[in-house]
């Protein structure tokens, strides 16, 4: 019967060699570095700026909202925003989702 299925010979492996844990430390520490100066740091900056924007708003700014639309603000609230859309059409939205604010007149050089 050994000619289909091969005697199992116990082996001994030769002890793996032990690495210097220093180098797996300092290896964990560059990963960690390499992920919050390309990772985390720019995600950071980018909501404190868009913190800033949105505190920043008031009456009469013209803003992008993320959905794409384009409004003038009429009221701004503590978590919502009153946007004039054209032709009286006014929309409620959370402050958040404004994506960025326009120069003065951007609207009315578009449309």
């Amino acid at each position: 019967m050994s000619f289909f299925i091969p005697a199992a010979m116990a082996q001994t492996q030769a002890p793996a060699p032990q690495g210097n844990p220093m180098v797996t430390l300092l290896l964990f520490g560059g990963l960690f570095v390499f992920m919050y100066f390309f990772m985390i740091r720019p995600q950071r900056k980018r909501q404190k700026e868009h913190q800033q924007l949105v505190t920043g708003l008031s009456k009469g700014d013209e803003v992008v909202m993320n959905s794409g639309i384009l409004g003038k603000v009429t009221k701004v609230d503590d978590n919502y925003l009153v946007l004039d859309t054209g032709n009286n059409v006014e929309l409620k939205f959370q402050k958040v989702a404004v994506h960025a604010v326009l120069p003065k007149g951007t609207i009315k050089s578009i449309g």
